[in-house]
């Protein structure tokens, strides 16, 4: 199938493209950096989703996933503004098969900067409108939001051991995502998952679920 990725030149988007390569898909990645991956079955389109005017034709695309995004830098442009661009220029069409959104665990928390709570939690409700949009087609339409996951993104708190142990603290299973584990999860929303529609999957290894029941003994 024919696969659209936003921001591939690194972390999860990078891990997401690699996985379909690897299953014999042709992915097509766009992204403001230079193209990482080299293998015959990947296309590189070096532009930033915010150019709304400059984005590539690309006709026919099976499955979309919108995993362009920034912390604290033009939110609300980049994250959803953009990421409905890209929907309605490649997603809402007859060939699509699945449009998987890559949002945040802080969706549903409100536990980080401000716009970029609100730049997630707006990708939630157009995740909905699309689920309906698609249904036509028999396509389905998800959110996937990870909590923390090892990418070069979170280096800042990952190598600062009084950070780290205080994250810990806040995710019941002590751990954090893998960019392998996320991408997995992304390649089961769009190509085995043919019903699961409209709604937001959290991974986020228990911490929007954490909580301290306080109580006398």
């Amino acid at each position: 199938m024919k696969v659209l990725i936003t921001g591939t030149s690194r972390g999860i988007g990078k891990g997401i493209a690699e996985i379909f390569l690897k299953k014999g898909h042709k992915v097509i990645g766009i992204d403001r950096q230079p193209a990482s991956i080299d293998d015959s079955n990947y296309m590189h389109y070096q532009c930033d989703v915010r150019d709304k005017d400059k984005l590539p034709k690309i006709e026919n695309v099976d499955i979309l996933i919108n995993n362009a995004g920034t912390q604290n830098e033009d939110d609300i442009d980049i994250n959803l503004k953009a990421l409905i661009w890209i929907t309605e220029q490649y997603g809402i069409q007859s060939n699509i098969k699945s449009i998987l959104n890559v949002g945040s665990a802080s969706a549903h928390t409100g536990s980080e900067f401000p716009e970029y709570c609100a730049s997630k939690g707006g990708v939630i409700a157009y995740t909905k409108n699309v689920a309906m949009r698609v249904a036509c087609y028999g396509a389905t339409c998800n959110s996937m939001d990870p909590g923390g996951v090892f990418t070069p993104l979170n280096d800042c708190v990952v190598e600062d051991p009084e950070l780290w142990a205080q994250i810990m603290e806040e995710t019941p299973l002590k751990k954090w995502a893998t960019v392998d584990e996320i991408a997995q999860w992304a390649y089961f929303l769009t190509v085995t998952n043919t019903f699961c529609t409209g709604q937001s999957i959290i991974i986020d290894g228990g911490e929007s679920i954490k909580h301290n029941f306080i109580w006398k003994d």
